[in-house]
């Protein structure tokens, strides 16, 4: 029984000791993460990814989304790409830190990247609007207007005042003969932004 006994507060000792030293960390980390959002405030990232650096963990799915971020802001673009992949691979359905990685990406010029990154984002939630749009204007740039269309479509049909997929989808309709429908949808988007340079030209293609 003696040895049980002892047995037992050792076992306590060491459980104490793994949550003493957990909620330092915890502690610690999120002192980093605060000192980092100071730094950042004041556009000091050397200083804000120093913060973080402190604390990092290859593990940590939040330093290495917070990390993306601010090597994103300090024009370390590769560098970003590569942080926002380390969160991409340790949470595999994280949205955010897929539409992270595209900031870099595009500001890189990898726009190919970029785009197989929305159509990551696209099995995942394959009614994202933001991913729909712009795989549609990817398929716009690439004259392949009927599959853009498609894309933008879902887009407009769950947000039907929106100026962005109106107006695009308005010149892929266009592209594609169907006036009618174009001209509707410009009209629509001069509704939202009136005067509208862009979907007053279009408008005008479509008499």
């Amino acid at each position: 029984m003696e040895i049980l006994k002892k047995s037992f507060i050792a076992i306590s000792a060491i459980v104490c000791f793994v949550v003493n030293a957990s909620a330092q960390t915890t502690d610690e980390i999120q002192k980093a993460f605060k000192a980092s959002y100071l730094n950042e405030y004041k556009a000091n990232y050397t200083n804000a990814i120093a913060d973080l650096q402190k604390v990092y963990k290859a593990d940590n799915y939040e330093c290495n989304l917070r990390l993306g971020w601010l090597q994103y802001l300090a024009k370390q673009y590769e560098l970003s790409m590569d942080y926002y992949q380390k969160a991409i691979n340790l949470k595999k359905y994280s949205v955010e830190a897929r539409f992270g990685y595209i900031k870099p990406a595009n500001e890189a010029k990898k726009y190919d990247k970029a785009y197989d990154m929305y159509e990551e984002i696209l099995k995942i939630d394959p009614y994202n609007s933001s991913a729909n749009y712009w795989v549609g204007v990817y398929y716009y740039n690439a004259k392949k207007y009927d599959i853009a269309a498609k894309y933008l479509e879902l887009v407009v049909n769950m947000y039907p005042f929106d100026y962005d997929a109106n107006h695009l989808l308005g010149w892929t309709y266009l592209s594609l003969g169907r006036t009618a429908d174009a001209k509707a949808l410009f009209n629509l988007a001069l509704c939202n932004k009136p005067g509208d340079a862009s979907a007053t030209e279009g408008l005008g293609k479509c008499k």
